[in-house]
């Protein structure tokens, strides 16, 4: 199946796949409607080396 570009410059929300006319649309979109979502998500953002990883220099 073949599916038409139509509107593919516009942002869209890669949760629900839902577009929209610009970015700040979106935001204030996954802000409202997917905040349960991003606050859960948020604190999973660990940005340490892993336990076994090897730093080469």
């Amino acid at each position: 199946m073949v599916l038409p570009l139509v509107d593919e410059h516009k942002p869209k929300c890669y949760l629900c796949h839902e577009g929209f006319e610009d970015i700040e649309e979106l935001q204030n979109h996954q802000n409202t409607v997917h905040k349960e979502f991003f606050e859960s998500h948020e604190k999973q953002i660990n940005r340490e080396p892993a336990a076994g990883d090897v730093t080469v220099f």
